[in-house]
């Protein structure tokens, strides 16, 4: 087992990386109990592979749990009023503390309940899938969506304690693994060539064939460069912006395709890193020959990487540009896209001329 401590001051805690720790969560999550009780959030298809497991580990303390339907649907007002009112129901007190069992849905849907019940009551992140182990359980973004956008109610929120059992990705549909794996090599592409290097030079194939050691190296890289950002900028007023590569045309994407399974997050973030690189090359940032170099790799691993790639129709470009007005980095009125000045080196760009946009879109 890895320890990545997030340095946060009153608000530190560790991310926990490592097959088999589902098994130790008693032991794991006894220090942040106040008494022998916890109330876990979950989804329907993570209870019926794991919710036994996991009350098992926790022996004698008693574990509630509410299992929401799985899928981006759930997180809305609805999922939200029906997780509050359930923990209101079980009489979560201040100092309880409720787990998020699932996958970045879960994650961020009961990080936000937790936020605003009774003004605050602790929770910890137990991650099954590899997109919300190596980014939504880590740094305190907690929310739900809106109909006007993804994301955009919510609260900065940190957990208490991360688990990362890599072995529970084995359960993983290879879609669902694809779509994760989106948000491991946007972490190579933003700030660490070497990583990137080694994922395209066999690194990603190893961990998508079960090697645990790639599996456990992959989740461990992305785990420290965003506990690393997130110290240096928690509430993303600068630095942490650069997590979001990709993603002001993954919302878009998202929001488009009604949050459905038409689109999954990690799907909509890989064809939003091949359109960040078109945009970069397209403004003369980077080597033109870069976002062929990134698609080719996503591409080689069964990934959907173009617009084209989306079942069913989009709006217009122009249409698509209009949701991305609603994105939470717009600072006053103006679009914020991170780029890259090669694989590497991103960072967050303002002013962006619409038609280069628009024109990115148009061969996408």
């Amino acid at each position: 087992m890895s320890v990545v401590r997030v340095d946060l001051g009153a608000r530190s805690y560790d991310v926990r990386v490592g097959a088999g720790l589902l098994a130790r969560a008693g032991a794991l999550l006894a220090p942040h109990l106040r008494r022998p009780r916890v109330a876990v959030v979950t989804d329907e298809t993570v209870a019926a592979l794991h919710l036994g497991p996991l009350r098992a580990a926790l022996g004698d303390v008693e574990a509630p749990a509410l299992a929401l339907p799985p899928g981006e649907g759930a997180k809305g007002f609805a999922g939200l009023e029906r997780a509050l009112g359930w923990l209101l129901d079980e009489r979560v007190e201040r100092g309880d503390l409720v787990v998020a069992f699932g996958g970045g849905v879960v994650g961020d849907l009961a990080g936000f309940a937790a936020a605003v019940l009774r003004r605050g009551v602790r929770f910890a992140q137990v991650p099954t899938t590899l997109l919300a182990q190596v980014d939504s359980s880590v740094g305190g973004k907690t929310g739900i969506n809106a109909p006007q956008g993804k994301n955009l109610i919510g609260a900065f929120h940190q957990p208490a304690v991360v688990l990362c059992d890599t072995a529970l990705l084995s359960t993983l549909p290879r879609r669902e693994w694809l779509a994760g794996y989106a948000e491991v090599v946007k972490y190579g592409l933003l700030g660490d060539a070497a990583f990137y290097g080694w994922l395209e030079a066999g690194g990603a194939r190893a961990a998508l064939a079960g090697d645990a050691a790639a599996l456990e190296r992959a989740v461990l890289r992305s785990v420290e460069m965003k506990a690393r950002i997130v110290e240096r900028d928690e509430t993303e007023e600068g630095e942490r912006a650069l997590l979001n590569l990709g993603h002001t045309f993954a919302h878009a994407l998202e929001a488009a395709t009604g949050y459905s399974d038409r689109l999954l997050h990690g799907e909509a973030v890989g064809i939003g890193l091949g359109l960040a690189f078109d945009l970069s090359a397209r403004l003369g940032l980077c080597g033109q020959e870069e976002p062929g170099r990134v698609r080719a790799h996503l591409a080689a691993l069964g990934m959907r990487v173009r617009l084209g790639d989306v079942p069913g129709a989009l709006p217009a470009p122009e249409g698509l540009v209009a949701l991305m007005a609603q994105d939470k980095k717009a600072v006053a009125g103006r679009l914020r896209f991170v780029l890259a000045r090669g694989i590497g080196r991103a960072f967050v760009a303002e002013d962006v001329p619409e038609e280069a946009v628009l024109a990115t879109l148009r061969d996408g």
